[in-house]
């Protein structure tokens, strides 16, 4: 395999190890044989089990949202639930993500380096799609980003990471109206029927 080939199949391997066997058991020899590489091979990339999964984790993490500006509050609403359902309920997400979270408890440099990749989304999300929210008249002037992303992502984060229930399209358009009216947003406005024309007389 050329040097990138490789790097590829490490990353590829790391995920597939990690979702199976979670942090605690994860061996550098079974991601090696996973990608079909030796060790050398990883150790000349990664000096540790520890930063090899940080590196890759925050690079899966880090990675930058599509365009979420709609042109309303209640689109980009839809539009991030739709891309959070559909990255959380990746069989590999499914089982990475809360292992993950549950190492950041017992390990410092894992829990400051999520830390770090959870802000930079929050600001990502909270801070442009609140911003054009409130410039739009859509939402207060006072909203407060943080508590936005908490009541944004909160809610779809529980269903599939915790209670691992298949969010259904009726429930995401139930969520951005709860979503929406908790963070200010008026009442989406009906929309009107076509008036029909009277019939003409005989």
């Amino acid at each position: 395999m050329l040097r990138g080939e490789i790097t590829t199949a490490i990353r590829r391997a790391l995920m597939q190890e990690l979702a199976a066997v979670g942090y605690g058991r994860l061996s550098i020899e079974a991601v090696a044989r996973r990608a079909g590489v030796s060790k050398t091979a990883i150790y000349r990339r990664w000096n540790s089990k520890l930063e090899l999964v940080v590196e890759i984790v925050v690079a899966a993490a880090g990675s930058k949202l599509p365009s979420l500006d709609t042109g309303s509050l209640r689109g980009d609403l839809s539009l991030i639930f739709q891309v959070v359902a559909h990255a959380l309920s990746h069989p590999l997400a499914s089982q990475i993500v809360p292992d993950l979270l549950a190492e950041a408890a017992r390990n410092p440099e894992i829990d400051e380096t999520l830390q770090a990749v959870l802000r930079a989304k929050q600001q990502e999300i909270g801070g442009s799609l609140v911003a054009r929210a409130v410039q739009r008249g859509e939402l207060p002037a006072d909203t407060d980003p943080e508590a936005a992303v908490d009541l944004i992502v909160g809610p779809l984060y529980w269903r599939l990471a915790i209670t691992r229930a298949v969010p259904t399209g009726a429930y995401l358009d139930a969520l951005v109206e709860s979503v929406a009216a908790g963070l200010g947003a008026a009442p989406a406005v009906p929309r009107q029927r076509d008036a029909v024309a009277p019939a003409a007389p005989a």
